[in-house]
């Protein structure tokens, strides 16, 4: 089903970056389908610390994002969506420039190109859509600034999905992400307002919007004796289980209307919504229930610790351990190894083989790279030997190095990985 989202805008330009990261993350948190972060400055500096910033928003968030990004050529469109951006931005200006516009199209696709363009631009070019598509535009986004029928019918016999781009002080956004063809609505209005309940609102007037909606009903849980289920909740990135609590009917219901987690409270014999006195908000992300109907699975990002104690999860005290029981997990042996890969870079140790390799510098590291993915190429003609697991394993070993040497690791590559799923 597609959805009508509704997309926060977030100029950066003379912004702190530590607050539109914090901004971004609460915008994704509570309820926004998307955003559109832009800084459309021509000076170099400028450009580059927004594209940093970007690629930490990216990291902050669970939700995709178009970038607006004064793009010069093909490089720069590169840069801005190897961010992570689902998208980019370009301006109404770039059309006098067909083919860097075709050529970004064929290498990231039309679905990841959007046009900026203002109401009187749409309105006075005829062809607008057949322009689009020749180059490979996917969206439109545009700038509404006055009421028009024309405009209106303009945009439901479009084309292409289309994106309203209004602060929405002065129009109802229930009329506009009604209109046919209009996929979504980008405006700074829903700073410090609650999304979730404007999204709940616009359900009421049958207009699509992603919110949660319980594919079961709570008649179909099997509760205990006091009419309550238990909620396992766990950390939605790391899998970590944080706490047990137990939901009723209300605080169920409560739950998925708000999308934070909402308990019943056992000892005050009441709802409990989890930060409410504390501001450690569960939000959630998913909600299973297992094969007997008796307990949820809550996946949730939280704004802080789980337990009152201040410690992260409430299982942190370890009864029984198996002292000789080997501990696995692949994407965690990466990372352990990838930290110690960062910490010889930042606090050299003498006698050290990364550090030789950082010493001799980018050149030596491609080499070694290059002559450990031959020897996968030889091993791997003769898997007998199992020589290939051994080679693999030294050819990711040089491959962290030099993902430590550029700057990148594993958050990168498997959200790049994420991002093409």
């Amino acid at each position: 089903m597609q959805f009508k989202k509704i997309i926060p805008l977030l100029n950066t330009e003379g912004e702190i970056g530590a607050n539109v990261i914090k901004l971004a993350r609460e915008y994704s948190d509570k309820g926004a389908d998307e955003l559109l972060i832009y800084n459309f400055s021509k000076d170099e500096h400028s450009g580059e610390e927004f594209l940093k910033l970007s690629k930490q928003i990216a990291r902050t968030i669970d939700i995709p994002f178009i970038i607006g990004y004064y793009v010069r050529n093909f490089e720069d469109a590169k840069k801005a969506l190897y961010t992570g951006a689902a998208g980019i931005l370009l301006p109404y200006s770039i059309l006098d420039n067909t083919e860097l516009v075709k050529d970004i199209s064929k290498r990231f696709g039309d679905n990841k190109v959007c046009l900026e363009i203002d109401q009187s631009d749409f309105m006075n070019r005829d062809n607008i859509y057949e322009q689009c598509k020749e180059l490979g535009i996917g969206t439109l986004v545009i700038n509404y600034i006055v009421e028009s029928e024309a405009f209106m019918s303009k945009i439901s016999n479009s084309q292409f999905p289309v994106i309203i781009r209004d602060n929405l002080k002065n129009k109802d956004i229930r009329y506009l992400l009604a209109l046919p063809n209009v996929s979504g609505i980008a405006t700074d209005f829903y700073i410090n307002k609650d999304i979730m309940k404007a999204k709940q609102a616009l359900k009421q007037e049958d207009i699509s919007v992603n919110i949660f909606e319980s594919k079961l009903a709570f008649s179909e849980f099997k509760l205990n004796k006091d009419g309550l289920i238990p909620v396992v909740t766990q950390d939605y990135i790391t899998g970590e289980v944080l706490m047990l609590a137990y939901m009723n009917e209300e605080a169920y219901n409560s739950t998925i209307t708000q999308g934070k987690m909402t308990y019943f409270s056992r000892s005050r014999n009441e709802l409990w919504l989890k930060g409410e006195t504390s501001g450690n908000i569960q939000y959630v992300k998913e909600i299973f229930l297992d094969c007997d109907n008796d307990t949820l699975l809550a996946k949730v990002i939280s704004d802080g610790p789980a337990c009152h104690t201040g410690n992260k999860s409430c299982f942190y005290t370890n009864l029984i351990e198996k002292s000789e029981y080997k501990k696995t997990n692949t994407y965690h042996i990466l990372e352990d190894v990838y930290d110690v890969i960062m910490d010889r870079k930042k606090n050299p140790k003498e006698g050290s083989y990364t550090n030789y390799l950082f010493d001799k510098g980018i050149d030596k590291i491609l080499k070694k790279c290059g002559e450990e993915a031959a020897e996968i190429i030889i091993a791997a003609k003769n898997p007998e030997t199992g020589e290939l697991r051994y080679e693999i394993a030294d050819f990711l070993y040089h491959l962290m190095v030099l993902m430590a040497q550029n700057g990148l690791d594993w958050e990168d590559i498997t959200t790049e990985l994420a991002d093409r799923k």
